[in-house]
């Protein structure tokens, strides 16, 4: 899972009519990136947790594993302690990724662009933030985490609710967006990925947990009535336009913010960018689930996983990383 790289905050670009300073930009990407990190985290944990109680101990070993694999963590040596797990995925500071490290970091990068940002965001998020630091992984808190995971949801969308009511939706706002985006595009089909790798041994329980993690257990009802077949929740949770959290919504999303981006960025070379955007969008807006699942779904998600790699690596190379004495001759 990538993490912010270190840079200098002080590197400018100086192109005319660029808009933005590449420090801001960072900033507003990352903190998008780290929100939507920490809920995405908070959702799996939550369903596994709700699984691990209705299912023997043999089971739910496995079921740990699983969930380092949807989180694209590192793989647990040796047998896996589920308390220990779960505060490691959202207390420990030295994790990146834990739903603690996100929540502060997203605050650290909102602390230094405060100008851009409205009163009311730095308040719900430094709110949230003194909400997590005040909970303490104590022996009985695995028995009362359902409220806290719901804290960070909640927070998560009431956050990005203020952010859409309360700020100019100009550059930094489609920096937000495309921070958001760019995540749950990365997330979903690493997610994806781990759940159809043993779909041979799926049950229903299974299913019902992957869509739960998406929070897309009703939507999906609404389309394919509650028949859980394997094809209809791939075909829903990747190629879907209208669910926020499928795969196609969330690339389509982020597409939109580079276009409008790209705009008001004429001192930037946006071609490859666009480029790369506008391919991974096209291979799931004209793709069909029987062909996928005929050419192999891993094949298929993992080829989107690299594509949203490179788009993430194009963000950087045109927007943070840019090269003073490209943006001097621009």
């Amino acid at each position: 899972m990538s993490t912010r790289p270190p840079r200098n905050y002080f590197v400018q670009s100086f192109s005319r009519d660029v808009g933005m300073l590449s420090r801001v930009a960072d900033s507003l990407y990352w903190m998008g990136r780290y929100i939507e990190r920490a809920e995405h985290t908070a959702r799996l944990v939550n369903v596994e947790l709700q699984l691990w109680l209705d299912q023997s101990p043999e089971m739910g070993a496995g079921r740990w594993r699983f969930l380092l694999e949807a989180l694209n963590a590192p793989a647990a040596d040796g047998p896996v302690d589920p308390t220990k797990l779960v505060n490691t995925l959202v207390f420990s500071r030295s994790n990146a990724s834990s739903i603690v490290s996100c929540i502060a970091s997203a605050r650290e990068n909102l602390r230094h662009v405060r100008e851009q940002s409205s009163t009311r965001m730095w308040e719900q998020l430094n709110r949230l933030y003194l909400d997590v630091m005040d909970v303490r992984p104590e022996d009985d808190w695995i028995l009362k985490s359902h409220d806290f995971f719901q804290l960070i949801t909640e927070g998560a969308y009431l956050f990005h609710g203020i952010t859409d009511a309360t700020m100019s939706h100009g550059e930094g706002w489609q920096f937000i967006q495309l921070g958001k985006y760019m995540e749950r595009s990365c997330a979903l089909p690493v997610l994806l990925n781990a759940y159809f790798s043993t779909a041979g041994q799926a049950d229903d329980l299974d299913w019902v947990g992957l869509l739960a993690s998406c929070s897309a257990f009703e939507s999906y009802c609404k389309v394919y009535t509650a028949d859980l077949k394997p094809e209809s929740i791939a075909e829903f949770l990747l190629l879907n336009p209208e669910f926020p959290y499928c795969v196609r919504y969330a690339v389509e999303r982020m597409n939109e913010a580079i276009a409008a981006i790209s705009e008001r960025s004429f001192g930037h070379a946006t071609t490859r960018l666009e480029r790369i955007a506008g391919r991974l969008r096209a291979s799931l807006a004209y793709a069909q689930i029987t062909e996928i699942m005929t050419g192999g779904l891993h094949r298929y998600l993992d080829s989107v996983i690299e594509q949203c790699k490179n788009l993430h690596a194009a963000v950087h190379e045109v927007y943070i990383d840019y090269p003073i004495q490209s943006a001097l001759e621009a």
